[in-house]
């Protein structure tokens, strides 16, 4: 459980850090491209956490 609390919070951060990126792109196919990677990130995240509750539910550590 440990590990894919770590591979959550990485997603997590990489997703901000693409967030940083978009935000801070002066180019407008480069943001396009952060936005789309920090969506990305954030669905993986979500899948990530979906899958832990259902380890916790299923009475899994």
């Amino acid at each position: 459980m440990k590990d894919m609390l770590a591979h959550l919070e990485k997603l997590r951060t990489d997703a901000a850090e693409c967030a940083l990126i978009r935000d801070l792109a002066g180019e407008p196919a480069k943001r396009d491209l952060f936005a789309r990677l920090a969506e990305q990130l954030l669905t993986l995240a979500a899948e990530v956490e979906r899958a832990i509750a259902e380890r916790k539910a299923a009475g899994e550590s």
